[in-house]
């Protein structure tokens, strides 16, 4: 009766812990990956200088191309980051259920692998932080490149791929750590 009666308040109390360990991974990972922009713009400028017509208007169409599938990719994050909410409300709606299955001897099994995925899920935010920190990282030391324009440009683009497969395999990943079906 106990557990029922407390049942959005432990659910909440694992949501909580899954958001300390986002915040504070945020922090480290907001610290360590800022982007000079003064120093990449007047590298972008630089290396326009040297171009050419032909070539500019290469990089013209290379950047309409990119801006298209970074909007598409942008939506399909958005997308994930959404479908991830609704997914935590669905969960957290029927969290009565299998806890009133905890205290039974025969369908225990149901209320525990309820627990691993509610943990699964609330750890999946910082799985989802991790490879944002991973995508900044690897966005950042493109403005080294910035010589090449067409390949800097091309890099963002498939770090953008990247992060947005990445994101898609977060909730798997941590429902394999946690062990949850």
């Amino acid at each position: 009766v106990y557990i029922l009666s407390h049942t959005f308040t432990i659910t909440m109390a694992v949501f909580d812990v899954g958001q300390h360990v986002v915040n504070s991974a945020s922090g480290v990972i907001g610290g360590s990956t800022a982007v000079d922009i003064t120093a990449l713009t007047a590298t972008i400028d630089t290396a326009m200088v040297t171009m050419e017509i032909g070539e500019l208007v290469l990089l013209a169409i290379e950047l309409f191309i990119a801006r298209l599938c970074l909007q598409l990719i942008s939506i399909l994050i958005t997308v994930i980051l959404y479908s991830r909410m609704i997914e935590i409300y669905l969960y957290v709606s029927v969290s009565p259920i299998p806890f009133a299955t905890l205290a039974n001897r025969e369908w225990g099994q149901v209320g525990n692998n309820y627990l691993r995925g509610l943990f699964a899920l609330a750890f999946q935010g910082f799985f989802m932080m991790v490879c944002v920190g991973i995508y900044a990282a690897l966005v950042s030391s493109v403005g080294v490149v910035g010589s090449n324009l067409h390949t800097a440009l091309l890099e963002v683009m498939a770090y953008t791929v990247l992060l947005c497969f990445a994101l898609m395999r977060t909730g798997s990943l941590s429902r394999q750590i946690f062990g949850a079906h």
